[in-house]
């Protein structure tokens, strides 16, 4: 395990959280060598998935959109990355606006390096959250055998029925070949998390509009106690389970009663922290973590269905 961050705040709370993993500052200059070398990669270590949040600033709407031609396009990089490492799994993570600028090339270069996508854009709102916030996720899937890591050479060849075959060692891809393809959606079918994935296609802003009108009334309740009042369905505190077909069911319980603050332009509960204040330390790292950071109740099914679907595998 080994995380690539440049900026010093985010490195602070990584190793925080994990104090022995090894943080590098420069993907342009991390390669499957140097893991090698530090013994993150080996014979007997893989790295079977690589996460990726790369710069949205060549693609947002805040900003220039100038795409591949701005200097914090490191898209290409994670590219080299992956066909260095060669993991099962990614998980590539930026903002809307980044499907109308630069997806089809990433969409692309993943195909052509061996793995099949599947694309999804969930919004913070659809997880109870205050906020829109739309984020794309891109997960693509490579059905390598487990190796350290090392790069094979690449052939290719045009099969019976017309289609192009790439071959990786004992890896053969067919392009084309529904069977082979695996998604989320498709793959998930046959795990728990079946019908729960459903939810992400039109998650948009059911919950949090269905409980605007009420969330002075329920402050100091979890969030799916909120959501069972908001749907006139009565529950006691403390005891209150997931529901299949609910507010994208499957969160751990920690999630679950996850309070999130008061909207823009409500009043703030009692329990949050004052949004204006003076001499707090690393001020500035913290705003622009946060402004740079994912909610993580958008990601936790898409991660959870990895699991479950590698898990089966």
């Amino acid at each position: 395990m080994a995380f690539c961050e440049r900026e010093p705040f985010p490195q602070q709370v990584l190793r925080k959280h994990w104090p022995n993993v090894p943080i590098y500052d420069d993907v342009c200059t991390l390669t499957a060598d140097r893991l090698r070398e530090d013994e993150v990669l080996g014979d007997d270590r893989a790295i079977d998935i690589i996460s990726a949040g790369y710069p949205c600033q060549p693609f947002s709407h805040a900003g220039k959109r100038r795409g591949e031609e701005d200097d914090r396009h490191l898209w290409p990089e994670v590219a080299r990355l992956l066909s260095e490492i060669r993991p099962r799994w990614f998980l590539g993570e930026n903002v809307a606006g980044h499907i109308t600028l630069g997806l089809d090339i990433v969409l692309s270069d993943l195909e052509g390096i061996g793995y099949t996508t599947q694309t999804f854009v969930i919004p913070s709102a659809a997880v109870n959250a205050p906020h829109r916030r739309d984020r794309v996720f891109i997960v693509g899937h490579t059905e390598r055998s487990r190796c350290s890591g090392q790069s094979r050479g690449r052939t290719e060849q045009v099969t019976s029925d017309g289609h192009r075959q790439l071959e990786e060692g004992a890896l053969a891809y067919t392009k084309g070949e529904s069977s082979r393809r695996l998604s989320i959606g498709a793959a998930a079918e046959n795990t728990r998390f079946a019908r729960r994935s459903e939810n992400v296609a039109y998650a948009e802003k059911q919950g949090f509009q269905e409980c605007q009108g009420s969330r002075g009334r329920n402050e100091g309740l979890s969030r799916l106690e909120r959501n069972s009042v908001c749907r006139g369905r009565k529950t006691e505190r403390g005891t209150a389970q997931s529901r299949v077909g609910g507010m994208l069911d499957g969160l751990s319980r920690k999630l679950d009663e996850h309070r999130w603050p008061a909207a823009l332009g409500q009043d703030q509960y009692d329990w949050e922290p004052p949004r204006v204040a003076t001499g707090i330390k690393n001020r500035v790292g913290r705003l622009k973590a946060l402004g740079n950071a994912v909610n993580p109740h958008q990601v936790y099914l898409v991660l959870a269905a990895i699991k479950a679907i590698n898990d089966s595998l």
